[in-house]
C-alpha cells in the first residue's frame, strides 16, 4: 500500500489537464470577490430566465467544476473517469424548489433512478437523498415540534413517509448503500426517527442505510452514543456519515430570533473535538457500525486512516469510507484512493438553472471556510509548476 500524503499534487490532479487546472485556478480566484459570491448566483438565474446566453459560460466554469452533468447519463462519463483513479461517485440530485406533491413525486422517481444506476456498479458505491427533496419544509417543522396535524396534513405526512420508506426499501432490496442527508436542526428529529427505523429494519446483516450527523451541533456526540446503545439492545447495525455541518449561520440566526440557546458549537475547536471523537467512537464500535468521514478537513481524514492503519483492518474494508464534494479537496480524495482506502465524491447533477442554488452555496462555502480557497489555489499552482518544470 502506498504511503499517504495529502500534498502529492501529481496524484491529486492526475485526472486534470493543464487547461482544467488553469480554469480551476481562475474560478477559485473569483471566490475572493465577495460581491460576486453574494450576487453572482442570483444574477445568473435572472440571466437564464431572460434567456441571456450565459448558459455556456456557466457550464464551462462553475458548473463543470462542481457538477457531474445535467442528467444521470452525463454523470456516467464523469463517474467512469473518477473510477479510473479508484474514486467512486455518489449521484446527488441537486435540484431544489419543489413545493407541491407533483414536484415531490417527480423527485422521488428521479431518486429511485439514482439508486437503480448504482445497482451492481462499483463506481457508484452509494446513493443519497435529502428529506426536503420529498417533503414540504413547513410540514417537517410541524412534525418535529410534535404539533397536532390536520387531517390533510396527516395524509400528506403519510405520503412523505411512504416516499422515505420506499427509497430505503428500493436501495436495500438491491443491495445499494443509501445516505440520508442531514437538514436544519428544527426539522431533523422526524428524519432521525425514520432513519433509525430503516436501519433497524434493513441493517441486520450488513449496513445499507446511513444517517448523517452534523457534528457542529452540540448534541450530536451524545446522540451518537444513544444510537449505539439502542442498536446494541435491538441487535442491528448502524451507518453514519459524519459531517461538520452546512447551516451554521442560519442556525445561529434562528436561535437568536426565537430566543433559544444556539444548537451550534461555540467554537470551531469544539466542533473539531466532537467530530474526531465521533470518528474514534464509530471505529471503536466497528463490529456494529459503518462510518463515512464526509469531510474536507485533512486532520479528520487522516485520523480514520491512522485508526485503520494501527488496527488489523484492511484499508479497503467496506465499513470505512471517505467522501468529499466533487470539485473540491482532490488532494484528499485521490491520495486516499491511491493509498488503498475507500473514497467517493458527491457528484451533484441537474439542469443548470435548477442547480444554481447549490452552486451558490458551494461558492459561499469556499469563500467562507478559513483557508479553503487558499489551500485549493496553492495546490493547483504547485501542480502547474511541477508540470511546467518537467
Amino acid at each position: 500500500m502506498s504511503s499517504l500524503s495529502f500534498d502529492n499534487t501529481e496524484i491529486a490532479f492526475q485526472h486534470k489537464t493543464d487547461r482544467d487546472l488553469r480554469k480551476a485556478r481562475w474560478l477559485f480566484s473569483m471566490f475572493n470577490y465577495k460581491w460576486m459570491i453574494k450576487w453572482g448566483p442570483s444574477l445568473s438565474v435572472l440571466a437564464l430566465k431572460l434567456r441571456i446566453p450565459v448558459k455556456g459560460l456557466i457550464r464551462s466554469t462553475i458548473f463543470n467544476q462542481f457538477c457531474g452533468g445535467e442528467s444521470i447519463a452525463e454523470c456516467k462519463e464523469t463517474a467512469s473517469n473518477l473510477y479510473q483513479s479508484g474514486v467512486g461517485a455518489i449521484l446527488d440530485y441537486s435540484v431544489e424548489g419543489a413545493d407541491d406533491e407533483a414536484g415531490y413525486d417527480a423527485n422521488y422517481h428521479e431518486l429511485k433512478r439514482t439508486i437503480e444506476t448504482a445497482i451492481g456498479r462499483d463506481e457508484f458505491p452509494f446513493a443519497v437523498f435529502k428529506m426536503t427533496g420529498i417533503a414540504r419544509f413547513n410540514l417537517l417543522e410541524k412534525v418535529h415540534r410534535k404539533d397536532e396535524l390536520t387531517a390533510s396534513e396527516q395524509s400528506e405526512w403519510e405520503r412523505v413517509k411512504n416516499r422515505f420508506i420506499g427509497l430505503c426499501e428500493h436501495a436495500a432490496t438491491h443491495g445499494v448503500r443509501l445516505f440520508i442527508d442531514a437538514e436544519d436542526s428544527w426539522i431533523q428529529d422526524p428524519i432521525d426517527l425514520l432513519a433509525m427505523e430503516m436501519m433497524k429494519k434493513f441493517n441486520q446483516k450488513e449496513v445499507l442505510i446511513f444517517n448523517t450527523l452534523q457534528m457542529y451541533r452540540k448534541d450530536r456526540l451524545d446522540f451518537l452514543k444513544s444510537n449505539l446503545e439502542y442498536a446494541a439492545e435491538h441487535q442491528f447495525k448502524l451507518g453514519f456519515k459524519l459531517v461538520r455541518g452546512a447551516y451554521m449561520e442560519k442556525e445561529r440566526e434562528r436561535a437568536a430570533e426565537f430566543n433559544y440557546p444556539s444548537p451550534i458549537q461555540d467554537t470551531k475547536e469544539d466542533t473539531d473535538r466532537d467530530y474526531d471523537a465521533a470518528v474514534a467512537l464509530c471505529f471503536e464500535h466497528r463490529d456494529r457500525v459503518a462510518v463515512c468521514v464526509g469531510s474536507h478537513n485533512e486532520k479528520s481524514n487522516r485520523l480514520l486512516a491512522e485508526l485503520i492503519g494501527k488496527s488489523s483492518e484492511e484499508a479497503a474494508d467496506e465499513r470505512f469510507w471517505f467522501a468529499q464534494l466533487y470539485g473540491m479537496s482532490d488532494n484528499i480524495s485521490f491520495n486516499l484512493a491511491n493509498a488503498g482506502y475507500n473514497v467517493a465524491k458527491y457528484l451533484p447533477y441537474g439542469p443548470i438553472k435548477a442547480v444554481m442554488p447549490y452552486l451558490g452555496r458551494r461558492a459561499q462555502e469556499n469563500s467562507s471556510v478559513s483557508g479553503q480557497v487558499g489551500r485549493e489555489m496553492s495546490l493547483i499552482l504547485k501542480e502547474l509548476n511541477r508540470r511546467s518544470s518537467r
